[in-house]
């Protein structure tokens, strides 16, 4: 095993979906798009590929989206996509589905939504959004479609920060118990591709379904926000 992978436990955990064990001991990912050569020099959109980490570096899981090259290009960040991830021995262990849904802010019937399964085959929780004229906010559910959190971004302005933070908050708007973060990458990756990294923090008792999801709402407010041809 590579010193900079997660070994990928043996035992199973009640209530936890297989190959989701690791989640249950963090309390935090980082979430880095690896940078395309294609699409840094010439424009061209090709299927996102993300490295999941947890605090110290090391890998712990991989995210790739299968999509076909017409709907990339013809429908660029709106597109509708299905992300699979999978741990560090290539067993898929999350799968996360995204119709395609009009994006305008002006538009509240047609809002933006994602499904997390685990394993594929078994859903674990959704992702919507919640229509605002000013700021993004989404519900998280978890697989019976009742709400259990919700995620707010920052009032308008915000696009033009170089970091900025969505809070992860109880139901009742009340507590913050975590945040999904877009950190600065760099002026190069900045202006030449649309390559982010992403962190996000949780509770370390947090359902472990829960966890997952989070991951799948990090990818759509990816899409939706900061993912552009540069």
């Amino acid at each position: 095993m590579d010193m900079y992978e997660v070994p990928v436990p043996n035992q199973e955990i009640p209530g936890c979906p297989p190959g989701l064990e690791y989640l249950t001991q963090v309390d935090q990912l980082l979430i880095k798009q690896k940078v395309e050569l294609a699409e840094a020099l010439i424009g061209f959109e090709s299927n996102n590929k993300y490295e999941i980490r947890n605090s110290m570096g090391q890998d712990v899981f991989y995210a790739l989206e299968e999509n076909d090259c017409l709907t990339r290009q013809c429908c660029g960040p709106m597109r509708s996509f299905t992300i699979h991830v999978v741990d560090n021995n290539g067993q898929k262990v999350i799968t996360i589905t995204r119709p395609l849904n009009c994006t305008a802010c002006c538009c509240p019937c047609c809002l933006q939504e994602l499904e997390v399964q685990s394993p594929p085959g078994n859903t674990v929780g959704y992702v919507r959004q919640q229509w605002h004229p000013f700021s993004p906010k989404f519900i998280v559910s978890d697989e019976n479609n009742e709400p259990v959190l919700k995620i707010h971004g920052p009032f308008c302005g915000w696009s033009c920060l170089p970091d900025v933070d969505f809070e992860i908050l109880t139901m009742d708007e009340v507590t913050q118990i975590g945040k999904i973060s877009k950190q600065w990458t760099g002026l190069l990756r900045e202006v030449f591709t649309d390559s982010d990294n992403f962190g996000i923090q949780f509770p370390m008792d947090l359902d472990v379904k829960m966890k997952a999801t989070m991951i799948g709402a990090c990818f759509l407010i990816d899409f939706m926000f900061f993912e552009s041809n540069n």
